[in-house]
């Protein structure tokens, strides 16, 4: 399979890349991708939740009033849930969300999700992709070139220029190849990688 590369500042062709069927032409595993991205969103709850139970709440050692003889429903404790100040029924407790994904059933949803990026001509492959400095009008300006406002721009590495020049732009997020997640592929429209990126990719799923 064959990408199009195109050049960062002007956007004319700079050629095509040969890439690996494998990791870029798959079928479009939709049950996967959904089970893949609901374990990642689940893994993001922090389950942190607690209330207390009737057993948790302080009070409520002595019966109210008697049992019989004053003309009202008897009652044993102060802190029944029914109660003001009472502990509540089923109390939530601190709990883990975690799903369980094994490593090649993700790899696989990614390289689905990478090839239906190619398909729909979202995937931008660009010659190269660094910014002089960390202003965001620098930034926006080579999205510019290519009508580009809602993007995911993957790096080789760590790119502190881009972080801070996209950190304020609403629909632009940043990552490096080794950060990215089967969320943020999906919930942009243009997924921006360089020749490098393509490569790396490559090589970590074909």
């Amino acid at each position: 399979m064959q990408l199009a590369i195109v050049k960062c500042d002007d956007a004319l062709s700079a050629g095509t890349l040969d890439v690996s069927d494998s990791a870029f032409d798959q079928k479009f595993n939709q049950p996967l991708i959904h089970q893949v991205v609901t374990a990642f969103l689940a893994r993001a709850r922090q389950g942190t939740q607690k209330q207390k139970s009737r057993a948790e709440v302080s009070g409520g050692g002595k019966k109210p009033w008697r049992q019989k003889g004053t003309g009202r429903a008897r009652v044993g404790s102060s802190r029944s849930p029914i109660w003001v100040g009472g502990g509540v029924s089923h109390a939530a407790r601190p709990r883990s969300y975690d799903q369980k994904v094994n490593k090649k059933a993700y790899r696989a949803a990614i390289r689905s999700i990478l090839s239906e990026l190619a398909r729909q001509d979202r995937l931008l492959v660009l010659d190269e992709f660094v910014l002089s400095s960390h202003r965001t009008k620098e930034l926006l300006g080579k999205l510019a070139v290519h009508g580009i406002e809602n993007a995911l721009i993957v790096t080789e590495a760590h790119d502190q220029n881009a972080v801070l020049a996209a950190r304020n732009v609403p629909n632009l997020d940043v990552a490096d190849v080794n950060h990215i997640n089967p969320l943020n592929l999906i919930r942009h429209e243009k997924v921006i990688v360089t020749v490098g990126v393509v490569k790396q990719l490559e090589e970590r799923l074909a």
